[in-house]
């Protein structure tokens, strides 16, 4: 998911899972007192998510009462990836522990993680065959599972029912009309911006760690077929022609006034729930931002602006942190515990995320959730960053190319000034080892 702004509480509660987790992690896996198998597990969802999650945690504890689950919460982004590779490097980890899926490759698997038992997930109902082939290989290393995918989080658009109306943009159902084709965007666009006078689409153009550009970019440059790196993370395959197209778009956006100069990501959220625009693009856990608001809206996929409508994403994972004594009871927990989660997620989807588990996509009640089923085929189009140390959610290389790409939106820089700035902190990453060990 994107980077939440903690209340006061949350901070106080990750600051407290944080502690809970530090001291989980220096005891060894062992056998709860009272013949009850101790579980642990970390993870890093806070607002929204963290609501859902504790409540799923509930429910299992009420089917499970032989498993005593020890769930901490810590704080998102680099602090908890730090603390998860220094948990696996001392092999006292938790059973069991989330981690974004495009972060795999650097995360030094058969060192800092240890693999599924692929058998033991069968025995309690989930094989590969019940998850996207793409996402699937994605948590697989060497011929071993290491990563067993529980959603993807997309871009995606929301947009205002009302105001989409008003510019006649709605089918008689009143979804969006298909507005595929750049040209056909833009009109859009236009329309909106006459109904309202204000530019028509808004989306995090600034700020400190601004992730947005990048993953605006990342999402139309996927249309084209573009990679930015080759497939193997470890080469620069960013195509000139390809990137400019895209940037030299979204500086067209912003230059007529149909999206939104200059925003940071709460601005951005703030401007889409007072109605003061048409559209808004970005990753689909803002769903709940909005519904508290009641501003009318709904959300679709983005539109293939450029060719196939892939979108940005990435998607959260199970991952089982390295213990010197991973065996037994705890990890048979652990196994067990996966599987419950993955068949539980309809839950989970409420918050906008897409699940993973594909027979939780044909459940009557998860197609009875608006809007976050109305954009579930995203799930085969999602465009994960290629496998690199430096890839992923919360990774340099957002923070990175979100700095630079963010100058082409408010102005700062041109896109072929952009995309020269990129190439070389691209050949700048890929010279610098991998901090935590791994290969790539």
């Amino acid at each position: 998911m994107g980077r939440p702004a903690l209340s006061r509480r949350q901070a106080l509660t990750a600051m407290g899972g944080a502690a809970a987790a530090g001291a989980a992690g220096c005891a060894a896996p062992r056998t709860a007192d009272a013949g009850r198998t101790r579980l642990r597990y970390w993870h890093l969802f806070g607002g929204g998510d963290g609501i859902t999650m504790l409540a799923m945690l509930d429910a299992f504890r009420a089917e499970h009462p032989d498993v005593a689950l020890e769930a901490a919460t810590l704080q998102w982004g680099p602090p908890y990836y730090t603390k998860l590779a220094m948990a696996g490097a001392g092999g006292r980890a938790p059973e069991v522990a989330v981690l974004h899926l495009a972060r795999l490759a650097g995360f030094a698997p058969g060192r800092l993680l240890d693999p599924f038992d692929l058998d033991l997930l069968a025995e309690h109902g989930v094989r590969e065959a019940d998850f996207p082939p793409g996402i699937w290989r994605r948590g697989a290393v060497g011929g071993r599972q290491y990563a067993v995918p529980l959603d993807t989080h997309p871009m995606v658009l929301f947009y205002n029912t009302e105001v989409c109306a008003k510019a006649g943009l709605l089918a008689p159902d009143g979804t969006l009309e298909p507005l595929d084709g750049a040209d056909r965007f833009t009109a859009a666009l236009r329309a909106v911006r006459d109904v309202t006078g204000r530019p028509a689409l808004v989306t995090e153009t600034l700020g400190s760690d601004c992730i947005g550009p990048w993953r605006l970019f990342s999402t139309l440059y996927s249309q084209l077929g573009g990679a930015v790196l080759g497939p193997d993370g470890t080469t620069l395959a960013l195509d000139d022609a390809k990137a400019l197209t895209v940037l030299e778009y979204m500086r067209a956006l912003v230059e007529q006034g149909l999206a939104v100069r200059r925003v940071d990501y709460p601005g951005a959220v703030g401007v889409f729930s007072n109605g003061a625009t048409g559209f808004y693009l970005n990753g689909e856990w803002e769903i709940s931002s909005f519904l508290a608001t009641g501003v009318p809206f709904s959300v679709t996929r983005v539109p293939g602006l450029f060719g196939r409508p892939t979108a940005q994403a990435d998607c959260h994972a199970f991952v089982l942190p390295h213990q010197d004594r991973r065996g037994g009871p705890p990890d048979e927990a652990a196994h067990a515990f996966v599987a419950w989660m993955l068949r539980h997620t309809v839950e989970w989807a409420k918050g906008g995320h897409v699940p993973a588990y594909l027979p939780t996509l044909r459940r009557p009640d998860y197609l009875a959730l608006s809007p976050q089923s109305a954009y579930r085929s995203v799930v085969d189009d999602v465009a994960l960053d290629e496998p690199a140390w430096f890839a992923g959610s919360a990774s340099v290389m957002w923070i990175e190319l979100g700095a630079v790409f963010s100058g082409v939106l408010t102005g700062s820089r041109t896109p072929r000034n952009a995309l020269a700035e990129a190439k070389a902190r691209l050949r700048a990453l890929l010279d610098t080892p991998n901090p935590l060990g791994g290969t790539r």
